[in-house]
């Protein structure tokens, strides 16, 4: 029997803050926009395509939400060609959560694939980082936006 290994980017981080709070803060843009992207074309709902901007470097991502469970997780797809994103929240306690955000489906191989790989991890791992400081701190470290020279 083969087996095979599918490449999968895995980041995480430990917020303190409930977990409500914390799932909040990927589903409502206007949360996160204070540390991931610039504007959203709306709140993340199961089966909804929504665009995301980062508007100091000129792009754009659409986001199919595949799936939705209140306070625990958020399944969706993006990128051309599409790579899914799982974003797990689990209590510690009644104060902290553990975020857990893993990209898979990658279709790249070879060196693309390991520099999908590696962009991939930094960018979830500036997300959870910025994410942190803003919850927990109220501080905008503006990590994604300085992540990149803008031209």
């Amino acid at each position: 029997m083969e087996t095979k290994n599918t490449p999968c980017v895995e980041t995480q981080m430990l917020i303190r803050k409930p977990a409500a709070e914390v799932f909040n803060a990927f589903i409502d843009p206007a949360v996160t926009s204070n540390f991931w992207f610039t504007r959203s074309s709306g709140k993340l709902e199961a089966g909804k395509t929504i665009t995301w901007h980062w508007e100091m470097y000129g792009v754009s991502a659409e986001v199919l939400v595949k799936e939705i469970v209140p306070n625990q997780k958020i399944i969706a797809e993006w990128d051309n060609p599409a790579t899914t994103i799982d974003f797990s929240f689990t209590p510690v306690n009644d104060q902290c959560t553990y975020v857990v955000i893993k990209n898979y489906g990658f279709h790249q191989t070879g060196d693309d694939l390991i520099a999908a790989i590696k962009d991939s991890t930094g960018g979830f791992t500036t997300v959870l980082d910025a994410c942190k400081a803003y919850l927990e701190h109220g501080i905008q470290l503006n990590l994604v936006g300085d992540k990149f020279l803008s031209t």
